[in-house]
């Protein structure tokens, strides 16, 4: 209902400053022949706006009613005893409706290819899901199995080493999950990030806080604004993001010694950046790792794994649905990925 009333009040609105517009240029240039143009071009931008068919070919309907009726003589009364005004008609209708049902189909077109190109994110997801997660598995039946049974065998050391290695592949297995379940939310298509205003401070804390449980011995810098500030966002997923780009530093940033978490405010926008003096990444792979150029999973470092192009190209789709940018870069120096998302949203509600 609400998209048939946006529909609607497009369709409206546009049609009437195309009559404002065709009035002002007539009185200005004593011509009719401006008119058809004009309410063609506005037959187009409403079946460009609006869903469906019908829309386009309603206001291509109306644009010759107003046409006939306003800037064809006689003028401001309907004339259809003159042939040529009824053969005028009936050729702008067709033109109109034409360019309506064109617009509508290369829209269309366009809604295909973007679901094609979802699927094909999935498909790359899943192909290198399928490859990753059986090294974990195996790891852990391995080192499980080991444990029954030669459980008299091993010294205490022994099934502590074991018993660490599952906990570690175990939890891996629950990140990747975790990346994972945020990808089918956010392609689900019929389901949007619902965005609500979260206090900087509350969402760094508690970044900090599930960071310093996985990795307790490493300690990041943090900085950030003195001032109360608040971003409209989903805090679930936007510390998502901030835990996966802080894990990749700690675990692909080979000789990393520094790693850095840093929030500003620029041109109404919140500026996240997560930045580390590791060893770098190959800025071959940097667009893909952000998802740039439609392709997922990445190698990052040295490390057998694809998690981190799995965890890179989740962040890159989440910032998208939050109508955000993201953005990498990477040197001798180490490398920095940092996100850009609008406040304004908040100063509208507000």
């Amino acid at each position: 209902m609400k998209n048939q009333i946006r529909d609607f009040v497009v369709m409206t609105v546009v049609l009437a400053l195309s009559f404002g517009l065709t009035i002002s240029i007539q009185n200005f240039l004593d011509t009719e022949a401006i008119a058809p143009v004009i309410f063609v071009l506005a037959v187009f931008i409403v079946a460009m706006g609006t869903d469906g068919y019908k829309w386009g070919i309603l206001a291509a309907f109306l644009s010759v009613l107003a046409v006939n009726f306003a800037f064809t003589f006689p003028y401001f009364e309907f004339s259809v005893s003159m042939p040529e005004n009824i053969f005028s008609g009936i050729v702008m209708l067709l033109v109109a409706a034409m360019t309506s049902a064109l617009a509508t189909k290369t829209k269309r077109q366009e809604e295909l290819r973007r679901e094609a190109e979802k699927e094909k994110v999935r498909a790359d997801l899943l192909r290198a899901v399928s490859h990753d997660i059986r090294t974990p598995l195996t790891t852990i039946y391995g080192a499980g199995s080991a444990v029954m049974e030669n459980y008299d065998l091993l010294s205490k050391e022994q099934q502590m080493k074991m018993l660490k290695g599952i906990c570690e592949e175990s939890e891996w297995l629950i990140r990747m999950v975790e990346n994972l379940l945020s990808v089918t939310r956010l392609d689900g298509g019929n389901v949007s990030v619902i965005k609500t205003p979260v206090p900087l401070e509350e969402l760094i804390d508690s970044v900090l806080m599930k960071f310093r449980k996985r990795y307790p011995g490493v300690e990041p810098e943090v900085s950030m604004p003195e001032d109360f500030i608040s971003v409209p966002m989903d805090a679930l997923l936007i510390e998502q993001v901030l835990l996966n780009l802080m894990e990749n530093s700690v675990r692909h940033a080979k000789g990393m010694t520094r790693l850095i978490l840093s929030v500003k405010v620029e041109d109404e926008k919140a500026v996240f950046q997560v930045s580390d003096n590791g060893s770098g990444i190959d800025e071959g792979k940097i667009g893909a790792l952000v998802g740039e150029d439609g392709r997922y999973g990445e190698r990052y470092g040295d490390a057998g794994r694809t998690n981190s192009g799995i965890g890179l190209s989740v962040c890159a789709a989440i910032i998208k649905a939050h109508d955000g940018t993201i953005e990498a870069e990477s040197g001798e120096r180490g490398t920095t990925v940092r996100f850009f998302l609008k406040m304004e949203d908040l100063q509208d509600e507000q």
